[in-house]
């Protein structure tokens, strides 16, 4: 975590001085702006701003957003992972700012991003983003107080708005990702034989007790969170330090939930010991108890940091292995190696931008979550943007497109005579697709992993180059058929105003490889989303991200030389319309095959709609 910045951590951008102006315009009600120099007294050994004072900051500034929005006093429910990019100095300055990305009903989100400033050398960069929850408290007579829906102003806080309901739902399923982990198995066992120079874990023990004084406490007069959080770093370091005999540096905080308060006179007791040690990397574990005088000990807080060594370049060194103790030992270094997977999937599949992810990421139940997270996530994401620039429209059938980069995505769009629900019904039965889409061959139901996911095999027809460089279906041009592996995840409205959202993305199976005979298709990112408009009514729109390759199969569309997605679209819609009104039994065969509304189905959007998808040939 160097503090030395390359050309790549500056927020050079074109997109984000574009998201800066545009927020510069609009001014957040919820937005508070935090910016403190770092002094000594906030430093550790290495005159680096302490990873406990800078969460005091972080909760602060988030609190005062929260506040803001709710107009009642707020406390921190909890946490998501912060991963520190980069530590800070003496002498530079921390700017915070937090602002609400969502209010539920008498929760919210509140995100929060920190960056550094070196005054003399005038460069910016970020250190870490944080995700906070808040929750109002009761008033005097112990009513909840329902918190004001927030209303997204600028494509960046309508992107932030649209995926706080996916990081609500990740948040409420991360212990029971755990517990799944663990039950199936799918960890390594403590090595109890390992070699002689493994550490004992007792040796990492710490305890320290820390008494609450009014100065810990924020204006409700509880303990404040962000004290907390700074004793429950500093032990953890202790244990990480005796581990490794060095100086440890912080690199993430995982996910961590407050389940109680605590207040002035209290002692808070602090445990940390090292979980499990890794090649470069290992697990602190910290428990935070309360308790006042002689009453009952009080579970408050359990976290858990990741620390690793870095050597004089800046590299990880290698640490010693680690012996757990009988027990409890052996089940906390089990769940350290769950957690770590996990740590890895988020940042394989959640962290990283839309386009930094591989088209075909490897399907396991163990990442389902966070696979079913990206994928409604990406179709929101483009459904966010503001950047569509109109192409082609025919009675009221639109085409839009956008180019970002090295991607070229569109959407089509027409409003239909089908209430929402109904209409998303019907489009989440991927598997009666070939009954309106030509492009569709076959559609067969791999997996219904829950409610909200299912993994489909599609077929279409392969998409080749005719006369006069114009694309062709297979029928009618060389070619062999083209198939997808497609995971299909959908969600119905979090809250008012919220659309309907199919959507679908590739993934790779083991069991499904590249079969000879067909050309096997990939996904980045498409979809359908549905809104309620009025008297029953829907807009229905379709989304494609693809890359500059596929131009060609869709610029005819673009160009207005051919009305391809109109046809598609109006066979939707007749689909739609004739099925208005019929019960799940009496709809045509192949929509059965998967539950209907209650039971998500969710569908899987293939290339479809002129055979935009990037296909590769293995």
């Amino acid at each position: 975590m160097s503090s030395r910045v390359s050309g790549d951590v500056e927020n050079t951008d074109e997109e984000a001085e574009e998201e800066e102006e545009e927020e510069e315009k609009s001014v957040n009600p919820t937005e508070v702006k935090m910016s403190q120099i770092v002094m000594p007294c906030h430093s550790n050994h290495r005159q680096e701003l302490s990873v406990g004072q800078l969460l005091k900051w972080i909760d602060s500034c988030a609190c005062l957003s929260a506040e803001r929005h709710a107009g009642c006093p707020c406390v921190t429910a909890s946490m998501d992972d912060i991963h520190f990019e980069h530590t800070i100095s003496v002498g530079q300055v921390v700017n915070i700012k937090a602002k609400v990305n969502r209010a539920f009903n008498t929760s919210m989100e509140v995100g929060v991003q920190v960056s550094c400033e070196d005054l003399f050398l005038d460069r910016h960069w970020r250190v870490c983003d944080a995700y906070a929850t808040f929750v109002t408290q009761r008033t005097n007579t112990g009513k909840k107080v329902i918190l004001k829906v927030i209303v997204p102003h600028t494509e960046k806080e309508q992107v932030e708005y649209s995926v706080a309901a996916e990081r609500r739902r990740v948040r409420m399923l991360h212990d029971d990702i755990i517990k799944d982990l663990l039950s199936h198995a799918s960890v390594l066992q403590a090595d109890n034989c390992a070699a002689g120079n493994a550490v004992a874990a007792e040796k990492t023990k710490v305890e320290s007790v820390e008494l609450v004084l009014p100065t810990h406490a924020n204006h409700q007069v509880n303990t404040f969170g962000g004290q907390i959080m700074a004793w429950m770093v500093n032990v953890a370091t202790i244990a990480a330090s005796r581990l490794c005999q060095a100086h440890p540096t912080l690199r993430t905080i995982d996910m961590f939930t407050f389940r109680g308060p605590s207040h002035v006179g209290d002692r808070l007791l602090l445990r940390a010991i090292v979980n499990n040690a890794f090649k470069n990397s290992m697990e602190v574990g910290v428990r935070a108890e309360a308790y006042h005088e002689e009453g009952p000990n009080r579970h408050i807080n359990s976290a858990f940091m990741t620390f690793e060594v870095l050597d004089d370049h800046g590299k990880p060194c290698t640490l010693p292995r680690i012996r757990p103790e009988p027990l409890e030992g052996g089940r906390r270094f089990q769940e350290a190696t769950a957690r770590k997977k996990i740590r890895l999937d988020r940042k394989y599949i959640i962290s990283r931008t839309q386009g930094e992810v591989p088209l075909s990421v490897p399907w396991d139940p163990r990442n389902q979550v966070y696979l079913s997270y990206n994928n409604v996530s990406a179709v929101k994401m483009l459904a966010a943007r503001t950047h569509w620039r109109l192409s082609s429209e025919k009675d009221e059938v639109r085409l839009y497109t956008m180019e970002q980069k090295s991607t070229l995505s569109f959407r089509v769009e027409s409003e239909v005579d089908v209430p929402a629900h109904r209409a998303f019904c019907l489009l989440a039965e991927l598997s009666n697709r070939p009954s309106w889409d030509t492009h569709y061959q076959k559609c067969e139901l791999i997996h219904r992993v829950d409610d909200d996911d299912f993994l489909y095999r599609v077929v279409t027809p392969s998409v080749s180059r005719g006369a006069g460089g114009s694309p062709t279906s297979a029928h009618q041009g060389e070619g062999i058929l083209q198939d997808f592996i497609l995971l299909a995840s959908k969600r119905k409205p979090c809250g008012s105003g919220d659309p309907y959202v199919i959507a679908l993305r590739s993934v790779s199976l083991p069991t499904y490889p590249p079969s000879e005979g067909y050309n096997r298709g990939e996904v980045l990112c498409a979809g359908f989303t549905i809104v309620e408009t009025s008297n029953n009514m829907s807009l229905i729109s379709y989304y494609n991200q693809a890359s500059p390759e596929v131009l060609p199969y869709i610029s005819t569309d673009i160009a207005g030389l051919s009305s391809s997605f109109y046809h598609t679209f109006c066979s939707c819609s007749r689909y739609l319309t004739r099925n208005r009104l019929q019960s799940s039994s009496e709809l045509p065969t192949g929509l059965n095959q998967v539950p209907s509304t209650d039971g998500p189905t969710c569908e899987g959007e293939a290339d479809s709609l002129s055979a935009a998808v990037r296909s590769t040939h293995l």
